[in-house]
C-alpha cells in the first residue's frame, strides 16, 4: 500500500470509527449547531459522528466503505489525504449559509467531500481513460446536486428513509472538497520539506 492509500483508508477508517464510536453520545452535546459556531467550532469535526438512526448510520458506513475504496484504487497521494482532512470542518461551517438548519448531524456531507476530491484529483492528473471516467463521475455527482435542489428547504424527507436529509450538506462537502483538492495538488510537491533541490 502507498503512502497516499495508507493515509487515504486511515482517514476514512478514522471517520468509521468515530461514527461508531459516538453513536451513544447525546446528539445535542455534539452535533452541528450554528450557534455555536464560534463558541463551540469543535462541532465542526464532531458532528460527522451523529447519527439520528440506525439506517442513517449503516448508510454513511457504506459510504465510508465506497469513499475510502475509490481513492485507495485512484492511488491518490497523502497530500489529498490532508485535503480530505481539511474539507470535513469546512463542510459544516458552509451550513452557516442556512441559518433554517439549527441542527445537522451525519457523515454525508464529508464523504462528498472525499469523493469530490478523488474525481478532481483523477480530473487533474488522471491518465486519458481515468479522465474520462471521472467526467463521466462528475456529471452524475452535479446532477445529483442539483436535483437535491440545496437551495430549497433546509430539510427533506424522502421515502424509504426514517431521518430528515439535509441536501445542502452534500453540497457544502462537495465544494469544500473541490477547493481543497485544487489548493493540495497545486502547492509545491516540497513543500514544509527541510531537504534542499538536488
Amino acid at each position: 500500500m502507498t503512502r497516499g492509500g495508507l493515509a487515504w483508508v486511515g482517514l476514512a477508517g478514522l471517520l468509521g470509527g468515530f461514527a461508531l464510536s459516538a453513536w451513544a453520545v447525546p446528539h445535542g452535546a455534539i452535533d452541528w449547531q450554528p450557534r455555536y459556531a464560534l463558541s463551540q467550532p469543535w462541532r465542526a469535526f464532531t458532528a460527522a459522528g451523529v447519527h439520528f438512526s440506525a439506517q442513517h448510520l449503516v448508510a454513511n458506513l457504506g459510504g465510508v466503505l465506497l469513499t475510502g475504496g475509490f481513492g485507495f484504487i485512484a492511488q491518490v497521494p497523502a497530500r489529498l489525504a490532508w485535503a480530505w482532512f481539511v474539507a470535513w470542518p469546512l463542510t459544516q461551517f458552509g451550513l452557516l449559509i442556512e441559518p433554517a438548519l439549527v441542527h445537522f448531524g451525519g457523515l454525508s456531507g464529508v464523504l462528498h467531500a472525499g469523493f469530490t476530491i478523488v474525481v478532481t484529483f483523477l480530473l487533474v492528473r488522471g491518465t486519458g481513460m481515468q479522465r474520462g471516467v471521472a467526467v463521466a463521475v462528475s456529471i452524475g455527482l452535479v446532477a445529483k446536486l442539483l436535483n437535491e435542489a440545496p437551495w430549497g428547504a433546509a430539510l427533506r424527507y424522502p421515502a424509504g428513509w426514517d431521518i430528515a436529509i439535509a441536501p445542502l450538506a452534500h453540497t457544502t462537502g462537495a465544494v469544500a472538497g473541490a477547493a481543497c483538492a485544487l489548493i493540495a495538488l497545486h502547492l509545491p510537491r516540497n513543500a514544509g520539506s527541510t531537504t534542499p533541490p538536488a
